[in-house]
Parts: C-alpha cells; sequence; structure tokens
C-alpha cells in the first residue's frame, strides 16, 4: 500500500486551512486517512503550521512519500533536516549528541528568522494603517471645510468705511483709534 503524506482541505470558501495527514494515496483527498500529524494555515502572515515531528519521521523512516507542498512544509519545519540527521547518526556519520546539537542550532536560526519576519510584517502593517488615518483624517477636513462653507451665510453688505478727509468735509470729527 503506498503512503503519502498530504494535505487534507477544510475551512470555508476563501479561507482554507489544512490538516497535514498520512493516507493511503489511492484514497480521495478529504477522504480516509490513517493519522494526522499537523495542520497548517496559510491565511496567516507567516503561515501557521503545527507538526507533531516524532510522528513525522516514524512515517518518513517507514516509506510515507511527501507530496511536494507537504515537502516544503516538512523541509520549513525541519523535520526532513532532523530525519537526515538521524539517519547519519545510524550510518555512523556523527552521533546522537552531535545531531541534536545541530538541530538545535538549526532550530534556533529558523526562529530568529521567523521573528524577523513577524517584526517587518507587522510594523509593515503599522505604517500602512499610519498612512491611511493620515489620508482619511485630510478627506474629513476637507469634507468639513465644504459642509462649512455651504452652509455659512455670505457676509452682509457693509457701508463703506468713512475717511478722515471725507470726515472733515463732512463737519464730524475724526474717529480716534
Amino acid at each position: 500500500m503506498p503512503v503519502k503524506i498530504r494535505l487534507s482541505r477544510h475551512g470555508k470558501k476563501h479561507n482554507a486551512y489544512y490538516h497535514i495527514v498520512v493516507a493511503d494515496s489511492r484514497a480521495p483527498r478529504n477522504g480516509k486517512f490513517i493519522e494526522v500529524i499537523g495542520d497548517y494555515n496559510p491565511n496567516t502572515n507567516p503561515a501557521t503550521i503545527n507538526i507533531n515531528h516524532e510522528k513525522a519521521i516514524t512515517w518518513l523512516n517507514n516509506g510515507a512519500q511527501p507530496t511536494e507542498t507537504c515537502r516544503a512544509i516538512l523541509s520549513y519545519k525541519g523535520v526532513l533536516f532532523h530525519n537526515h540527521l538521524l539517519k547519519g547518526v545510524t550510518k555512523g556519520a556523527l552521533t546522537a549528541e552531535q545531531a541534536e546539537a545541530k538541530f538545535q542550532q538549526w532550530l534556533q536560526e529558523k526562529s530568529i528568522k521567523v521573528d524577523d519576519k513577524k517584526k517587518r510584517v507587522s510594523s509593515a502593517t503599522q505604517k500602512t494603517m499610519e498612512s491611511r488615518m493620515a489620508e482619511e483624517q485630510k478627506k474629513k477636513e476637507a469634507k468639513l471645510e465644504a459642509i462649512r462653507v455651504k452652509y455659512t451665510p455670505p457676509p452682509a453688505e457693509e457701508a463703506p468705511a468713512v475717511t478722515e478727509s471725507e470726515a472733515s468735509a463732512e463737519g464730524e470729527a475724526p474717529a480716534e483709534a
């Protein structure tokens, strides 16, 4: 029985999330499966991936073949690298402690990269929101100004001011300021 590690689709239209399952390759996409080993949500940035490393490595050692997408996910989470290191241990190329040290170092580097991406995404989102708020404030002020102009009555016609020369000609005393 050929066994595959693949994705099983769940969720709504345009809002899918996936279970990472081990299934017979002849079974339909969302049909029977042997075991769920994780889940994948591509709707978040970066994508949320939860996977059981031990189960995944066990199935890989038993001969399960991941699909291209699952291979990329397993590689991203370090399952394939960990499996590679464990094969090196069984062949005697390195010790279990060395393999575990290399894997832990890789995990630390990967977590730093993911944290940097999360910070970049959040700062970009923050900048976008600030620029949108500034544009919205300008539009709001323009609307308020248009409304003020529309509903403000025109100024009343004032009598022309009397100048000193005209006032002295009429015999009135000029107004002192």
